[in-house]
């Protein structure tokens, strides 16, 4: 019984303030002694972004984020393959079936028809053109992403902002309730 009366007043002991008072300074506390001073540059996101559209993947480069260069150039790669593969085969059923309209029946595609060819060049060229709108939509993306996370580095995540899932009784109806819960402690 002795012990836990003992270990209560230790712990009240040493988890109060006004036991181990502050010294207390004359000189006055900067900004950067209380706080983790980080420096804002507003041009920051603007850099990275024109970096990005310079060539793609030096904004990311920038940023420090050297992991996301090959998933932009993967994603900005593959497009632009499937959109030089769509826009060959495109041309060679065209080719095609502009040698059929002219009488000839010699070229590669003899087991098709001119309907098939038709459909061909229709199916290759909405691949194309979907490629390209990938390819550009990527480019323009990277771009973005680059902005975005240039402008996140430089926010201020504090201790003191929290915004966390919170369950509590409604008073009324005695059921529990499911919402955030948003605190800024000063």
């Amino acid at each position: 019984m002795h012990k836990i009366i003992f270990i209560g007043l230790l712990f009240l002991f040493l988890g109060s303030n006004s036991v181990f008072p502050q010294q207390k300074t004359d000189a006055p506390l900067k900004a950067k002694d209380t706080l983790k001073s980080i420096d804002i540059d507003p041009l920051t996101p603007a850099k990275a972004a024109f970096y990005s559209a310079v060539l793609p993947g030096l904004g990311q480069a920038y940023n420090k984020k050297y992991w996301k260069i090959p998933v932009v150039y993967g994603a900005i790669g593959t497009s632009l393959y499937y959109y030089i593969d769509s826009n060959k085969k495109y041309h060679q059923y065209r080719d095609a079936y502009k040698r059929r309209l002219e009488g000839f029946t010699d070229d590669e595609f003899d087991y098709l028809d001119k309907t098939r060819l038709i459909s061909a060049q229709k199916f290759y060229q909405r691949n194309r053109d979907l490629s390209a709108l990938f390819v550009v939509g990527f480019y323009v993306l990277n771009i973005i992403d680059a902005n975005v996370d240039a402008a996140l580095i430089q926010f201020n995540v504090n201790e003191n902002l929290s915004l966390r899932p919170d369950v509590y009784m409604n008073d009324v109806t005695l059921k529990a309730n499911v919402g955030l819960t948003f605190n800024y402690n000063f």
